[in-house]
């Protein structure tokens, strides 16, 4: 069965490819067209992503997103978060790898099984990187004004952090 589920994917891109063949598909040709508007795309979205990873690296290094950990703790306690998540609150709708890195953090703290280990953990796999996604998904579409897009993507993520903290209350009973 190990071996079945070791194949599985070179055997679905055989079959596709058979398949393709049987409809006389140049299956070559079109994987290097693919490959070729991949890359177009991925020359569109670089200095979007490089400057946003530039802006995380300099907040996190000037100790802003400390002081506003520190600020905000007090309204993140009245409303059921742990006042601990805060870094993950601020770096997460902007950095996935940095969210990753303090996630990882307070499940090292905290343990795993802990009140903020938990909601760090549901908090990593309800949100999104607001920032990142906006940057590459508009940058690769051309749109150059988000409108609405970012105002209503970061209170879908206030929301989900709200409903991590409550939910890993609710199930967990900490």
């Amino acid at each position: 069965m190990t071996l079945l589920f070791q194949m599985l994917v070179p055997l679905i891109m055989a079959a596709v490819a058979l398949y393709a063949m049987t409809r006389r598909v140049d299956v070559y040709g079109a994987l290097c067209q693919g490959a070729g508007e991949g890359l177009g795309v991925m020359v569109k979205i670089v200095p979007a992503m490089i400057g946003l990873l530039t802006a995380v690296y300099m907040l996190r290094a000037s100790g802003l997103l400390e002081a506003l950990g520190t600020l905000l703790a007090p309204l993140l306690t009245r409303v059921g978060v742990p006042p601990e998540t805060i870094g993950l609150l601020l770096v997460r709708p902007v950095s996935g790898n940095a969210a990753l890195g303090v996630g990882s953090e307070l499940i090292s703290t905290y343990g795993p099984d802990s009140l903020i280990g938990r909601t760090a953990a549901v908090m990593l796999g309800s949100t999104e990187t607001t920032f990142y996604t906006i940057a590459v998904y508009f940058g690769a579409a051309g749109i150059k004004k988000t409108r609405h897009a970012l105002p209503a993507a970061l209170c879908a993520d206030v929301t989900a952090f709200l409903a991590a903290a409550w939910s890993v209350r609710l199930f967990f009973g900490i």
